[in-house]
Protein backbone atom coordinates (compact mmCIF):
# COMPACT_ATOMS: atom_id res chain seq x y z
CA UNK A 1 0.00 0.00 0.00
CA UNK A 2 1.79 3.24 -1.12
CA UNK A 3 1.57 5.91 1.31
CA UNK A 4 0.46 9.44 0.47
CA UNK A 5 1.87 13.03 1.78
CA UNK A 6 -0.56 15.43 1.60
CA UNK A 7 0.22 19.29 1.57
CA UNK A 8 -1.54 21.62 3.97
CA UNK A 9 -3.64 22.98 0.94
CA UNK A 10 -4.65 18.84 0.34
CA UNK A 11 -5.33 18.26 3.84
CA UNK A 12 -7.80 21.49 3.56
CA UNK A 13 -9.87 19.98 0.90
CA UNK A 14 -9.96 16.52 2.57
CA UNK A 15 -10.97 17.94 5.88
CA UNK A 16 -14.25 19.75 4.13
CA UNK A 17 -15.45 17.14 1.65
CA UNK A 18 -16.26 14.16 3.12
CA UNK A 19 -18.24 12.26 0.33
CA UNK A 20 -15.41 13.17 -1.86
CA UNK A 21 -11.93 11.85 0.03
CA UNK A 22 -11.17 9.42 -2.45
CA UNK A 23 -11.25 10.94 -5.29
CA UNK A 24 -9.42 13.74 -3.77
CA UNK A 25 -6.28 11.46 -2.10
CA UNK A 26 -6.34 9.72 -5.61
CA UNK A 27 -5.64 13.05 -7.58
CA UNK A 28 -3.17 14.34 -4.95
CA UNK A 29 -1.29 10.74 -4.55
CA UNK A 30 -0.74 11.05 -8.35
CA UNK A 31 0.80 14.67 -8.29
CA UNK A 32 2.91 13.70 -5.51
CA UNK A 33 3.99 10.71 -7.37
CA UNK A 34 5.04 13.41 -10.37
CA UNK A 35 5.96 16.52 -8.74
CA UNK A 36 5.66 16.82 -5.35
CA UNK A 37 6.20 20.97 -5.66
CA UNK A 38 2.72 20.94 -7.78
CA UNK A 39 0.35 19.18 -5.15
CA UNK A 40 -0.73 22.35 -3.91
CA UNK A 41 -2.08 23.91 -7.63
CA UNK A 42 -3.26 21.08 -8.89
CA UNK A 43 -5.09 20.03 -6.33
CA UNK A 44 -7.01 23.75 -5.59
CA UNK A 45 -8.46 23.61 -9.11
CA UNK A 46 -9.81 20.01 -8.28
CA UNK A 47 -11.40 21.46 -5.42
CA UNK A 48 -13.08 24.37 -6.56
CA UNK A 49 -15.21 22.14 -8.53
CA UNK A 50 -15.98 19.68 -6.14
CA UNK A 51 -16.79 21.94 -3.15
CA UNK A 52 -18.90 24.67 -5.66
CA UNK A 53 -22.52 22.42 -5.15
CA UNK A 54 -23.29 19.46 -2.83
CA UNK A 55 -23.27 16.33 -3.59
CA UNK A 56 -27.34 15.67 -4.13
CA UNK A 57 -27.13 19.03 -6.46
CA UNK A 58 -24.13 18.15 -8.66
CA UNK A 59 -23.60 14.95 -11.05
CA UNK A 60 -19.91 13.33 -10.25
CA UNK A 61 -18.00 10.33 -10.81
CA UNK A 62 -18.97 9.80 -7.02
CA UNK A 63 -22.77 9.93 -7.18
CA UNK A 64 -25.45 7.57 -8.21
CA UNK A 65 -27.74 10.31 -8.67
CA UNK A 66 -28.15 11.66 -12.11
CA UNK A 67 -28.89 15.31 -12.61
CA UNK A 68 -31.82 14.89 -15.35
CA UNK A 69 -33.60 11.99 -13.39
CA UNK A 70 -33.78 14.43 -10.34
CA UNK A 71 -34.90 17.11 -12.45
CA UNK A 72 -37.35 14.84 -13.71
CA UNK A 73 -38.98 13.11 -10.74
CA UNK A 74 -38.68 16.36 -8.96
CA UNK A 75 -41.65 17.95 -11.27
CA UNK A 76 -43.62 14.40 -10.80
CA UNK A 77 -43.74 14.59 -6.94
CA UNK A 78 -47.14 15.61 -6.09
CA UNK A 79 -48.71 12.86 -8.27
CA UNK A 80 -47.18 10.07 -6.10
CA UNK A 81 -50.73 9.60 -3.82
CA UNK A 82 -52.56 9.85 -6.84
CA UNK A 83 -53.83 6.23 -7.88
CA UNK A 84 -55.03 7.50 -11.16
CA UNK A 85 -52.08 9.79 -11.55
CA UNK A 86 -48.73 8.88 -13.27
CA UNK A 87 -47.68 6.41 -10.72
CA UNK A 88 -51.17 4.28 -11.27
CA UNK A 89 -48.98 1.43 -12.70
CA UNK A 90 -47.00 1.43 -9.33
CA UNK A 91 -49.44 1.38 -7.34
CA UNK A 92 -51.05 -1.95 -8.88
CA UNK A 93 -47.34 -3.15 -9.19
CA UNK A 94 -47.57 -3.48 -5.44
CA UNK A 95 -49.49 -6.37 -5.84
CA UNK A 96 -46.70 -8.81 -6.84
CA UNK A 97 -43.51 -6.64 -5.08
CA UNK A 98 -45.06 -6.47 -1.40
CA UNK A 99 -46.16 -10.33 -1.27
CA UNK A 100 -42.56 -11.22 -2.76
CA UNK A 101 -40.86 -9.63 -0.81
CA UNK A 102 -42.84 -10.98 2.20
CA UNK A 103 -42.28 -14.38 1.02
CA UNK A 104 -38.69 -14.31 1.06
CA UNK A 105 -39.04 -13.96 4.59
CA UNK A 106 -42.01 -16.39 5.84
CA UNK A 107 -42.17 -20.01 5.37
CA UNK A 108 -45.20 -20.57 2.81
CA UNK A 109 -47.10 -22.10 5.91
CA UNK A 110 -46.77 -19.13 7.62
CA UNK A 111 -47.58 -16.22 5.65
CA UNK A 112 -51.00 -16.72 6.06
CA UNK A 113 -51.70 -17.27 9.76
CA UNK A 114 -48.76 -14.14 10.89
CA UNK A 115 -50.49 -10.62 11.21
CA UNK A 116 -47.20 -8.93 11.21
CA UNK A 117 -44.65 -11.30 8.75
CA UNK A 118 -42.01 -8.82 8.83
CA UNK A 119 -42.02 -8.14 12.09
CA UNK A 120 -38.44 -6.95 13.87
CA UNK A 121 -37.21 -6.54 9.96
CA UNK A 122 -35.10 -3.65 9.10
CA UNK A 123 -35.60 -2.82 5.58
CA UNK A 124 -34.55 -0.12 3.58
CA UNK A 125 -36.47 1.58 0.49
CA UNK A 126 -34.20 2.88 -2.04
CA UNK A 127 -35.73 5.61 -4.13
CA UNK A 128 -38.41 5.60 -1.66
CA UNK A 129 -40.48 8.28 -3.69
CA UNK A 130 -43.80 9.06 -2.06
CA UNK A 131 -43.64 5.58 0.10
CA UNK A 132 -45.56 3.21 -1.98
CA UNK A 133 -43.20 0.80 -0.97
CA UNK A 134 -42.53 2.10 2.50
CA UNK A 135 -46.36 2.34 3.77
CA UNK A 136 -47.42 -0.95 2.82
CA UNK A 137 -44.25 -2.85 4.51
CA UNK A 138 -44.62 -1.30 7.90
CA UNK A 139 -47.87 -2.53 7.76
CA UNK A 140 -46.92 -6.09 7.87
CA UNK A 141 -44.36 -5.24 10.69
CA UNK A 142 -41.49 -4.04 9.29
CA UNK A 143 -39.16 -0.87 10.74
CA UNK A 144 -38.63 0.88 7.15
CA UNK A 145 -35.78 3.31 5.87
CA UNK A 146 -37.25 5.09 3.17
CA UNK A 147 -34.06 7.22 1.00
CA UNK A 148 -34.68 9.48 -1.89
CA UNK A 149 -32.92 11.73 -4.47
CA UNK A 150 -35.43 14.18 -4.50
CA UNK A 151 -36.09 16.47 -1.32
CA UNK A 152 -39.90 17.23 -2.21
CA UNK A 153 -40.74 13.18 -2.55
CA UNK A 154 -39.42 12.96 1.19
CA UNK A 155 -41.71 15.92 2.17
CA UNK A 156 -44.15 14.29 0.41
CA UNK A 157 -43.85 10.60 1.88
CA UNK A 158 -43.11 12.04 5.68
CA UNK A 159 -46.98 13.92 5.07
CA UNK A 160 -48.67 11.12 4.48
CA UNK A 161 -47.01 8.54 6.53
CA UNK A 162 -48.03 11.22 9.33
CA UNK A 163 -51.77 10.60 8.84
CA UNK A 164 -51.78 7.18 9.60
CA UNK A 165 -50.52 6.81 13.27
CA UNK A 166 -50.29 3.14 13.34
CA UNK A 167 -47.25 2.94 10.70
CA UNK A 168 -46.23 6.13 11.09
CA UNK A 169 -43.77 5.09 14.10
CA UNK A 170 -42.26 2.40 12.25
CA UNK A 171 -41.20 4.55 9.03
CA UNK A 172 -38.12 7.27 8.30
CA UNK A 173 -37.74 9.02 5.22
CA UNK A 174 -34.18 10.46 4.41
CA UNK A 175 -32.82 13.09 1.74
CA UNK A 176 -29.90 11.71 0.23
CA UNK A 177 -28.01 9.09 -1.76
CA UNK A 178 -27.30 5.45 -0.86
CA UNK A 179 -23.93 5.56 -0.75
CA UNK A 180 -23.85 8.24 1.69
CA UNK A 181 -25.23 6.02 4.50
CA UNK A 182 -22.83 4.45 6.58
CA UNK A 183 -24.65 1.80 8.00
CA UNK A 184 -22.99 -1.05 6.59
CA UNK A 185 -24.41 -4.46 7.29
CA UNK A 186 -27.77 -2.97 9.12
CA UNK A 187 -30.46 -3.72 6.88
CA UNK A 188 -32.30 -7.32 6.79
CA UNK A 189 -33.63 -6.17 3.37
CA UNK A 190 -32.41 -3.51 0.95
CA UNK A 191 -35.47 -2.50 -1.89
CA UNK A 192 -34.74 -0.80 -5.41
CA UNK A 193 -38.16 -1.23 -7.24
CA UNK A 194 -38.38 0.57 -10.90
CA UNK A 195 -34.68 2.79 -9.50
CA UNK A 196 -31.79 1.04 -11.45
CA UNK A 197 -32.51 2.29 -15.05
CA UNK A 198 -32.63 6.03 -13.26
CA UNK A 199 -29.28 6.35 -11.73
CA UNK A 200 -25.61 7.62 -12.95
CA UNK A 201 -23.63 4.45 -11.86
CA UNK A 202 -25.08 1.16 -11.91
CA UNK A 203 -22.01 -0.82 -9.99
CA UNK A 204 -21.33 1.76 -7.62
CA UNK A 205 -25.22 1.74 -6.95
CA UNK A 206 -25.43 -2.08 -6.74
CA UNK A 207 -22.24 -2.06 -4.50
CA UNK A 208 -23.71 0.94 -2.33
CA UNK A 209 -26.60 -0.85 -1.55
CA UNK A 210 -24.90 -4.67 -1.08
CA UNK A 211 -23.19 -3.06 1.85
CA UNK A 212 -25.88 -2.20 3.85
CA UNK A 213 -27.24 -5.62 4.03
CA UNK A 214 -26.74 -7.87 6.67
CA UNK A 215 -25.04 -11.54 5.41
CA UNK A 216 -28.18 -13.19 4.95
CA UNK A 217 -30.36 -10.54 3.72
CA UNK A 218 -31.91 -10.13 0.88
CA UNK A 219 -31.57 -7.35 -1.95
CA UNK A 220 -34.91 -6.90 -4.25
CA UNK A 221 -34.93 -5.13 -7.42
CA UNK A 222 -37.58 -4.77 -10.29
CA UNK A 223 -35.89 -3.06 -13.43
CA UNK A 224 -36.83 -3.18 -17.43
CA UNK A 225 -34.65 -5.18 -20.08
CA UNK A 226 -32.87 -3.86 -22.57
CA UNK A 227 -34.26 -5.61 -25.51
CA UNK A 228 -36.02 -4.41 -28.75
CA UNK A 229 -39.31 -5.13 -26.64
CA UNK A 230 -38.49 -3.09 -24.17
CA UNK A 231 -37.71 -0.27 -26.22
CA UNK A 232 -41.16 -0.77 -28.37
CA UNK A 233 -43.53 -1.17 -25.76
CA UNK A 234 -41.72 0.31 -22.54
CA UNK A 235 -40.66 3.49 -24.34
CA UNK A 236 -42.93 3.75 -27.38
CA UNK A 237 -45.64 2.22 -26.29
CA UNK A 238 -46.40 3.11 -22.69
CA UNK A 239 -44.75 7.10 -22.84
CA UNK A 240 -45.36 8.07 -26.22
CA UNK A 241 -48.77 5.78 -27.78
CA UNK A 242 -50.47 4.91 -24.21
CA UNK A 243 -49.31 7.57 -21.86
CA UNK A 244 -48.89 5.08 -19.12
CA UNK A 245 -46.08 7.41 -17.81
CA UNK A 246 -45.21 10.48 -18.95
CA UNK A 247 -42.56 11.03 -22.11
CA UNK A 248 -39.68 10.91 -21.01
CA UNK A 249 -39.87 8.92 -18.22
CA UNK A 250 -37.10 6.30 -19.03
CA UNK A 251 -33.90 6.19 -20.78
CA UNK A 252 -33.43 2.89 -22.70
CA UNK A 253 -29.94 3.48 -23.03
CA UNK A 254 -30.07 2.38 -19.22
CA UNK A 255 -31.97 -0.23 -19.39
CA UNK A 256 -29.97 -3.46 -17.82
CA UNK A 257 -30.20 -7.31 -18.90
CA UNK A 258 -30.55 -9.18 -15.79
CA UNK A 259 -27.41 -11.30 -16.73
CA UNK A 260 -25.58 -7.90 -16.31
CA UNK A 261 -27.55 -7.31 -13.19
CA UNK A 262 -26.97 -10.60 -11.60
CA UNK A 263 -22.57 -10.40 -12.37
CA UNK A 264 -22.89 -6.81 -10.21
CA UNK A 265 -24.35 -8.75 -7.77
CA UNK A 266 -22.47 -11.97 -7.60
CA UNK A 267 -19.08 -8.98 -7.78
CA UNK A 268 -20.83 -7.67 -4.83
CA UNK A 269 -21.51 -11.11 -2.50
CA UNK A 270 -24.79 -11.86 -3.49
CA UNK A 271 -26.58 -14.75 -4.62
CA UNK A 272 -29.45 -14.75 -7.15
CA UNK A 273 -32.37 -17.02 -6.46
CA UNK A 274 -34.95 -16.05 -7.95
CA UNK A 275 -35.99 -14.01 -11.43
CA UNK A 276 -39.43 -13.80 -12.42
CA UNK A 277 -40.74 -12.03 -15.84
CA UNK A 278 -43.49 -8.76 -15.01
CA UNK A 279 -46.44 -8.43 -17.30
CA UNK A 280 -48.87 -5.19 -17.31
CA UNK A 281 -52.09 -4.81 -18.77
CA UNK A 282 -53.51 -1.51 -19.05
CA UNK A 283 -56.58 -2.33 -19.65
CA UNK A 284 -57.35 -3.62 -16.43
CA UNK A 285 -54.37 -1.85 -14.52
CA UNK A 286 -53.13 -4.97 -13.44
CA UNK A 287 -49.31 -6.78 -12.96
CA UNK A 288 -48.74 -10.35 -13.72
CA UNK A 289 -45.72 -12.91 -12.98
CA UNK A 290 -44.29 -14.41 -16.12
CA UNK A 291 -41.43 -16.67 -17.17
CA UNK A 292 -39.97 -14.24 -20.01
CA UNK A 293 -37.73 -11.27 -18.89
CA UNK A 294 -37.80 -8.76 -22.10
CA UNK A 295 -39.25 -6.10 -20.58
CA UNK A 296 -40.18 -5.75 -17.35
CA UNK A 297 -38.22 -8.68 -14.46
CA UNK A 298 -37.78 -8.52 -10.55
CA UNK A 299 -35.01 -10.61 -9.07
CA UNK A 300 -33.77 -10.93 -5.39
CA UNK A 301 -30.49 -11.99 -4.45
CA UNK A 302 -29.08 -13.21 -1.07
CA UNK A 303 -25.60 -11.75 0.44
CA UNK A 304 -23.73 -14.46 1.48
CA UNK A 305 -21.33 -15.51 4.76
CA UNK A 306 -19.26 -17.55 2.09
CA UNK A 307 -17.35 -17.38 -1.30
CA UNK A 308 -19.77 -17.25 -4.37
CA UNK A 309 -18.91 -18.79 -7.53
CA UNK A 310 -19.21 -16.34 -10.74
CA UNK A 311 -20.42 -18.75 -12.90
CA UNK A 312 -23.13 -19.59 -11.02
CA UNK A 313 -26.71 -19.26 -13.54
CA UNK A 314 -30.15 -17.52 -12.15
CA UNK A 315 -32.68 -19.81 -11.05
CA UNK A 316 -35.75 -18.37 -12.92
CA UNK A 317 -39.58 -19.34 -11.99
CA UNK A 318 -42.92 -18.72 -12.64
CA UNK A 319 -44.15 -16.93 -9.28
Amino acid sequence: MTSLRLCHKCFIVLSNTRTKQYQLIKICGKVLQNNPRSCQNSIATQSSRFNSTSTADSPNAHTTIDQDEHHKFTKLASHWWDEKGEFYALHSMNRLRIPLIRDAFVDASDKESKIFPLKDKLILDVGSGGGIIAEPLARLGATVTGIDMVEENVRIAQTHISQDPEISGHVNYIHGAVEDLPEEGKFDAVVASEVVEHVSDVDMFISSCCKLIKPGGYFFLTTLNKTYASYLLAVLGAEHLLRIVPPGTHDWNKFIPPEDLQLSLEQNGMTVRLLHGMCYNPVINRWSWISNTDINYAMYAVKSTQSIHSHDTIEQTDY
